[in-house]
Order: C-alpha cells, then structure tokens, then sequence
C-alpha cells in the first residue's frame, strides 16, 4: 500500500506582499502561481506549491490569541547543513528572531515565526543511519540544546 506524503500547507495571511517576501526571500521558495493580491502558491524544486498563502478571509487580520487551537508550525526540511546554514543566516540577518532550536537526535532544528505569528521550524534531517533508535524500534526523539553557529558556520 502507498503511503501518503505531505504536500503542502496553505496559510491565511494578512498581507500577502510581506508574507511572499518572508517565504521567497528570506526562506528560499520560488513564487510558482500568483492569484492578484488575494493569493500566492511557492514550491522548491520546481514543484507546483509546497506553500499556499492567501488573505481571503484574512486581509489586515491578527493572528490567533495564545491559548486558541490552529497550526503550531509548519516545518521545512533544507537538503543539508549549508542550506540551512544559509538559511538562518539571512533570518537573522532580516531581524528575524528565533524561538528556539534543538538537537532531536533524528534532526537539527531552529523555531521562529512568520510576519503573520505562524510558527516555522527550519530543519536538517541526519542521515537516517544515524538516526537513534530504542529497543522496540521506534524513534528516540529527543530535545538537546543546538549549536546554531556550528550550523551557521556550515553555509559559509
């Protein structure tokens, strides 16, 4: 039986020229379909869209109050250390800040938010090989402190 695979996320925005900038220059996708100013489709690798953005019902609105139920992050896997290297070196150099990173064993991992307060993990998977496993065979995830310059100094 084939397995399904995650295609994209869509995100209500309220402004969709800051939130194409946030996703195309800062993270890296490429702008593949633009719907005027209500909506937005990038993808990586020539894929139609990895991320929908669209303020149909969202144009000039807040983001969810803490407390309230939605999306916690949408994660995005870089092919490497350099790219993600590169990667949190223009968030940071964009002011952006981060949330957090960690070392989950399986991955390397730096947390931040979007202009619309969505929460974003950026991340580098370690060869699967490498990947710890517990005695039933499943996954040992864990969450250890990050050398983000390390992974930084990668890119460079």
């Amino acid at each position: 039986m084939a397995h399904p695979q995650v295609g994209h996320v869509h995100l209500k925005v309220a402004n969709l020229d800051r939130a194409v900038a946030f996703y195309r220059d800062i993270l890296g996708f490429d702008v593949m379909a633009r719907m005027g100013d209500r909506a937005a489709f990038l993808g990586a690798g020539g894929y139609h869209h990895h991320i929908g953005l669209n303020t149909w019902e969202s144009a000039d609105g807040t983001p969810p109050p803490p407390g309230s139920t939605g999306l916690y992050h949408a994660a995005f896997l870089y092919p490497d250390r350099a790219a993600l290297g590169a990667v949190i070196a223009r968030v940071l150099d964009a002011g952006i800040a981060l949330d957090g990173a960690a070392d989950h064993g399986v991955s390397e991992a730096v947390y931040l938010r979007d202009p619309d307060q969505n929460g974003v993990e950026l991340y580098v998977d370690r060869p699967r090989a490498e990947w710890p496993v517990k005695a039933d065979g499943t996954y040992d995830l864990i969450n250890a402190p990050l050398d983000v310059q390390s992974i930084i100094d990668a890119a460079r």
